[in-house]
């Protein structure tokens, strides 16, 4: 899963995201996108598992980008910890998605075969998202 190498602080505040995306709002590598109509938090994990089904979805053909990265920590503290003594664990990383930002674009499929991947990714992630083409 995607995390980074080394971070310049163990712990970050939690911001959750809001507003409309300015940069990454066009499509620049491929064809086709992926465009988030919401704000909010996608997990590692999340990115993981869409990342799969459009692999899978244009059986390995084409090339792929992903335009997200998730670099913000998200801590947890154990099950039956009482309240205070301080901020939990590092538990998973997080990228913060803003409305209107280029999540994944596609280049060398057909259309159809990229909406219907692209469709297939935007169940796996927890935002409502539309299918662009530049």
């Amino acid at each position: 899963m995607l995390a980074p190498k080394k971070t310049k602080f163990r712990k970050h505040h939690q911001i959750k995201p809001s507003g409309t995306a300015t940069r990454g709002t066009e499509i620049s590598f491929g064809s086709y996108g992926l465009k988030a109509l919401e704000s909010r938090w996608i997990t590692a994990r999340q990115i993981e598992a869409a990342r799969r089904v459009i692999t899978r979805s244009i059986s390995r053909g084409g090339k792929m980008w992903i335009r997200i990265f998730p670099d913000i920590v998200v801590t947890k503290k154990g099950g039956e910890i009482p309240m205070g003594k301080g901020k939990g664990a590092p538990d998973y990383f997080v990228a913060p998605i803003k409305k209107g930002k280029i999540i994944f674009e596609l280049e060398g499929v057909k259309e159809d075969a990229a909406k219907k991947a692209m469709e297939l990714a935007a169940y796996k992630l927890p935002i409502k998202a539309k299918f662009v083409k530049k």
